[in-house]
């Protein structure tokens, strides 16, 4: 997962899973717009001072989902 905060108001998020991922339910798509959402987005996001939590949200639930 790759993230910036290409200008003022803006949160771009990428994301990207290996086949090993993918089968154990994780969907990179889905993943991100997922996190995108806490930043107020939805493919990206809005609002770059959530960008600290929806990392460590994504971090919680990869770590969850691969457990």
């Amino acid at each position: 997962m790759l993230d910036s905060v290409p200008g003022e108001g803006e949160v771009s998020l990428v994301a990207a899973f290996s086949k090993e991922v993918n089968g154990k339910g994780l969907q990179a798509g889905n993943f991100i717009i997922g996190i995108a959402k806490l930043c107020g987005g939805g493919g990206s996001g809005r609002d770059p001072s959530q960008l600290a939590a929806a990392l460590k949200s994504a971090k919680v639930q990869l770590i969850e989902g691969l457990g």
